[in-house]
């Protein structure tokens, strides 16, 4: 699991509130509760997004474009932005993006695809 060795490469909980704050451009007010109620919560969530970010078996780049397909059929617009953000800073291509959405499209339909509006403004 991702939060097994319990908190270790983990800051305190305001610093990776923090770090999720500047990376998604906003601080989900869940996350803020969840540090003052239960802050190992945010060291696990902490340790499952980095091994997102890195390359295992598959390449970081590939399990984000993959959350990003999770996350429109969610249509969380501010989790899609997010998402395509990180995307692009691992190199993911216009068109690997665009046969992600091809993805999202066939799997969660229009309205998932309406998700992502603002955050494919991005790759203009």
């Amino acid at each position: 699991m991702c939060g097994e060795n319990k908190g270790k490469g983990c800051g305190g909980h305001r610093e990776i509130i923090d770090d999720m704050s500047n990376k998604l451009g906003f601080t989900p007010q869940i996350l803020e509760t969840l540090g003052e109620l239960e802050p190992e919560f945010l060291h696990k969530y902490n340790m499952c997004n980095n091994k997102i970010l890195s390359d295992g078996a598959l390449p970081a780049k590939t399990k984000i474009l993959m959350a990003l397909a999770v996350v429109a059929s969610k249509q969380c617009e501010r989790c899609v932005a997010s998402q395509m953000k990180s995307a692009l800073k691992n190199g993911a291509t216009k068109e690997e993006i665009m046969e992600t959405m091809d993805v999202i499209f066939i799997t969660s339909g229009a309205p998932a695809v309406a998700a992502c509006r603002d955050a494919l403004k991005l790759l203009k």
